[in-house]
């Protein structure tokens, strides 16, 4: 707020005019939170997408989609078994003394000097805890910081933390994300909002599209939905149980696709490294989606000089 009084750089990026007055801080405050929401992130995206000079650039048929882990803003020590949970109407530690409970008559109002000095027995707010061995799932354990986070690893041989996962779909010509969308973390996460943002984005479509992704989308249904939808799956084969035959690999396109699909990997490494989704500061699968859908269109615009350029 203080840089738009006199940086001109602040007030063009905002909209406002040389002798434009500043908003209240409690006005841009409100209007903050209106920005936090998925519907307006959405709306960013699409405004940046559909520039007449942006259009052009975008291809209309071939697509690639995949996912990333965003670490929730909370600790392994914030997951804590949901039995054992304490109740809202009890005392944590450092707060006011319940005023429903009768105090206690004293039996001396001054204390006699040879009493010892008064210690308080309440257990720290940070105290270390020891999980070693305990057997934690989300079934029977919950974040007290952030309850939408989940438990999860995404790949075998790495440990597990709470987190989200990042979902973006990519067009194939220059790379440029055109939807993106942030889950609670599971393992058909990933295959459910996939078929959500071609929906979203070429609803009722008759062309036929493709779709390229990894190994983790090979799964029987998730192909069976993508056909219906006039969709070709070019989706990486697992090595047994494949979803995906000769009918699609005999392609040249399959092979183009595979290739062309990993550069959405720039666009996650983009968001973790420079646009701060490496581990999230807001709590709350909504708020965090919002700001992951932003990231994607900013990562849009840092992209954009240097294709316009070309």
């Amino acid at each position: 707020m203080e840089q738009m009084d006199y940086n001109l750089m602040f007030r063009w990026f905002v909209g406002l005019g040389i002798d434009d007055p500043v908003w209240v801080p409690t006005v841009f405050t409100k209007n903050r939170d209106r920005l936090l929401s998925t519907e307006m992130s959405r709306k960013v995206m699409a405004a940046i997408l559909a520039h007449r000079e942006v259009a052009p650039l975008l291809s209309d048929e071939h697509f690639s989609v995949d996912g990333t882990l965003v670490k929730a803003w909370a600790s392994m020590k914030s997951f804590q078994p949901k039995a054992d949970a304490a109740p809202p109407d009890d005392e944590g530690p450092g707060d006011p003394p319940n005023t429903d409970t009768t105090p206690e008559t004293k039996t001396s109002e001054t204390p006699v000097e040879t009493d010892p000095m008064p210690r308080n027995t309440k257990p720290h707010r940070n105290a270390e805890v020891d999980f070693k061995g305990e057997k934690r799932s989300n079934a029977t354990h919950a974040s007290t910081t952030d309850p939408d986070a989940r438990l999860y690893k995404k790949s075998p041989g790495t440990g597990a933390m709470l987190c989200f996962i990042g979902h973006a779909l990519m067009e194939n010509r220059n790379g440029l994300i055109v939807q993106g969308d942030l889950t609670q973390a599971d393992g058909h996460a990933e295959r459910k909002a996939a078929l959500d943002m071609v929906h979203r984005h070429s609803p009722g479509s008759t062309r036929r599209l493709t779709l390229g992704a990894d190994k983790g989308y090979d799964a029987g249904g998730f192909v069976s939905d993508l056909r219906k939808a006039c969709v070709t799956p070019h989706v990486a084969q697992k090595a047994r149980y494949s979803a995906i035959d000769g009918r699609t690999i005999r392609h040249k396109g399959y092979g183009l696709s595979q290739k062309h699909r990993k550069k959405i990997e720039e666009a996650f490494g983009w968001a973790k490294t420079v646009g701060g989704m490496a581990q999230t500061m807001y709590r709350g699968v909504e708020r965090v989606r919002s700001r992951f859908i932003l990231t994607m269109a900013a990562n849009n615009l840092a992209r954009l000089p240097r294709l316009l350029a070309a």
